[in-house]
């Protein structure tokens, strides 16, 4: 049995200050505002874990209280402006809502918590009014035994959770705030990015990236999968596949070695291989999301800072191992120029459009999540590769696919969403288990050799 309770911690004394959004802000916030809010919790950043011993719960509370104030994107609300752009304001105080769910015996707190993190998950945000932060606790015999965080896209990105965490983690093991704050340093907050967005040397970063961006828009393909033959079925939602392999990790790693590149450039080439294969052309182009921290200042940063990259391959078709190493080498230029305003490019794109100049599909996504916290337990079990369909989505417009890749414990999972216009479920099937072939073979023909 369990019952809920409303806590709240009383947050004053905070930074505030108001300015314009960064260009992470306000892309994930364009994208945001599209969504229909039954579709917007998709893009919620969750994490959630059990608590094992448990924690007393003032101490999770406290932890909580400074968590806001070393970072201002936790009280950051996002404000519409004149001609689209977004408008940030911190607020230096307020309250944070925590939910707590006690459960008593015979009742199982980890059951209880994924319940509460799946409800709070399932919420969208109205960023204008809310903070960006929901909080879910279950508490059982005195202690909290599980814990819920769910944030809004605008607020963080998931490398930022990801900080998030590891900082929630060593306040409440003890560490002060100022330690932290040291340890963390340099660590741009929200406002202060979008300042040096608007220097000099953010202007040229940010002129650089576009233009090699369109640039690259003029040379890669300006479609990668033939139109479908039929017309989309009106309102048909897109299926989600969830291909989870125990055997990747190792291959992965086993082939990133051999060929000395990242272990993202040996999927990121998986996927483009398949997605030249199943649209029957030598090319492939990928948008790529990248989490740009590369400036020092935004290393540590709990904000968005992810963007999306441009990523090229003209022959995806050749041997797979020459497909990983031209992979890694053009992945580095797609990595270097994700960082701009997109909006600005945006414009130039309808611009271009309009003039009729061809321009490159941008709707192939991957996403390697691999290094994330895990917004919820891998519940698979086994050696044997397995392939579900958890879930449909809302249709949405100008995407082909998407494709994450994520690592559990046990096993790395590759999950795919994609229009059944264009990739119906066989197809979808055939990608998936395609990738993980690709990998396999080139690790068996290593250890071969």
């Amino acid at each position: 049995m369990t019952t809920r309770q409303l806590l709240e911690i009383a947050f004053s004394s905070g930074r505030a200050g108001s300015g314009p959004a960064t260009w992470g802000q306000q892309a994930i916030w364009d994208v945001l505002s599209r969504l229909t809010p039954a579709d917007a919790p998709r893009y919620n950043i969750a994490a959630a874990a059990p608590l094992d011993p448990g924690l007393p719960l003032p101490v999770l509370l406290a932890g909580l209280e400074h968590l806001l104030h070393l970072h201002d994107s936790l009280h950051t609300r996002m404000m519409p402006g004149e001609a689209g752009r977004l408008h940030q304001v911190v607020d230096p105080e307020g309250r944070l809502e925590v939910e707590v769910r006690h459960c008593a015996e015979p009742a199982d707190p980890v059951e209880a918590g994924a319940r509460l993190h799946e409800e709070l998950a399932a919420l969208p945000f109205d960023t204008a009014t809310q903070w960006p932060i929901r909080v879910g606790v279950v508490e059982a015999g005195g202690s909290a035994r599980y814990v819920s965080l769910v944030l809004s896209h605008t607020a963080v990105d998931g490398t930022g959770m990801n900080r998030l965490v590891a900082d929630l983690t060593a306040l409440c093991q003890g560490t002060s705030p100022d330690e932290l704050a040291k340890i963390r340093e340099p660590a741009q907050q929200p406002l202060e990015e979008a300042e040096f967005q608007a220097s000099e040397r953010g202007r040229r970063r940010d002129e650089g990236a576009r233009k090699q961006f369109l640039r690259k828009l003029r040379l890669a393909p300006a479609r990668m999968f033939p139109p479908p033959g039929e017309p989309a079925t009106p309102g048909a939602r897109f299926p989600n596949a969830v291909l989870r392999s125990p055997a990747l990790p190792r291959a992965v790693d086993q082939v990133a070695a051999a060929h000395r590149v990242t272990s993202s450039s040996v999927l990121l080439a998986a996927t483009a291989a398949m997605t030249a294969r199943l649209s029957g052309s030598t090319e492939a182009v990928l948008n790529v999301v990248v989490n740009n921290r590369f400036l020092p200042e935004l290393t540590n940063a709990v904000s968005v800072v992810a963007g999306d990259g441009l990523f090229h391959l003209p022959d995806a078709t050749a041997e797979f191992r020459d497909v990983v190493r031209r992979t890694n080498a053009a992945a580095i230029g797609a990595y270097r120029h994700a960082y701009y305003d997109k909006l600005r490019l945006e414009a130039e794109i309808r611009r271009l459009a309009a003039e009729g100049v061809p321009l490159a599909d941008r709707s192939c996504i991957f996403n390697d999540t691999r290094e994330l916290v895990a917004a919820s337990p891998d519940t698979g079990t086994g050696e044997e590769t397995t392939l579900t369909w958890p879930v449909e989505f809302e249709p949405r417009p100008g995407l082909t696919y998407a494709l994450d890749a994520l690592q559990s414990p046990g096993a790395l999972s590759l999950t795919m969403t994609a229009d059944p216009a264009v990739l119906p479920r066989p197809a979808m099937e055939r990608f998936l288990y395609g990738i993980e072939e690709l990998i396999l073979t080139e690790a068996r023909t290593l250890e071969a050799t």
